[in-house]
């Protein structure tokens, strides 16, 4: 889950404690989506 508003990110995995990112650059798809990064700066820019 990513909350703009307070430059959080959230990450739920099956079976583990979920993982909070205090404005994180960038973000991964891991295994779930190999290859695939989302650039969370312009995010954390709009407002």
């Amino acid at each position: 889950m990513i909350d703009p508003q307070n430059q959080r990110v959230e990450i739920y995995r099956l079976g583990k404690e979920v993982e909070i990112l205090q404005s994180p650059v960038n973000l991964s798809g891991e295994d779930v989506l190999p290859g695939f990064v989302l650039d969370l700066q312009e995010i954390w820019n709009i407002g």
